[in-house]
């Protein structure tokens, strides 16, 4: 019987502020072995802040408009940020929806939790929905790459621009299509 899949072997060959880059050996399901090379992200928590009460047929929520380097420009996103050490995924969603917007809500529901891009990157990302925004900062206060304007919208028009192609973050539309199904009861 061969051993079972799984790491062989860990070598790091970058450290950076946002991920490590590994060199891992791994045994595959059949037998074999092979270098893979592995994105290591501490995880993310990223939240859909409703701004409409219970109940809304076209609810209100809260996009925000990100300059992102790496997408070429500006793109339509929810708040998000990285976990910060072992922070709890609620936590981290509370504390980016204060600084990106500068609210905080009374309540947070689970949608659920992605992997990214599991072929190269390990990282996930915790879904949630944030109700009974209340603003409790008069200036969000943000991260100096963070360059963000707030855009309330109703979920239709959001869905619209998902499937026109103009809202392209993966977590959004993950987020954003998993509230609109749980509202549908889908």
């Amino acid at each position: 019987m061969s051993e079972e899949p799984g790491r062989v072997s860990t070598r790091r060959v970058y450290s950076g502020r946002v991920v490590s880059v590994d060199l891992d050996t791994v045994r595959f399901p059949d037998g074999k072995v092979g270098e893979l090379e592995l994105f290591r992200h501490p995880g993310a928590a990223a939240v859909v802040p409703v701004l409409s009460p219970p109940g809304a047929a076209d609810p209100e929520i809260l996009l925000i408009r990100q300059y992102r380097y790496a997408a070429g420009g500006v793109i339509w996103e929810i708040p998000a940020g990285r976990l910060d050490g072992h922070e709890p995924p609620e936590d981290c969603a509370r504390r980016e929806l204060r600084e990106e917007t500068g609210m905080e809500a009374a309540r947070f529901e689970r949608l659920c939790r992605i992997f990214t891009t599991p072929g190269f990157c390990d990282e996930q990302i915790h879904l949630f929905a944030a109700y009974e925004l209340a603003e409790v900062a008069a200036g969000a206060s943000r991260e100096t790459d963070e360059y963000v304007e707030l855009a309330p919208m109703s979920l239709s028009r959001t869905l619209g621009l998902i499937r026109d192609g103009k809202l392209t973050d993966a977590k959004t539309i993950c987020a954003v299509l998993f509230f609109a199904g749980l509202r549908t009861g889908m």
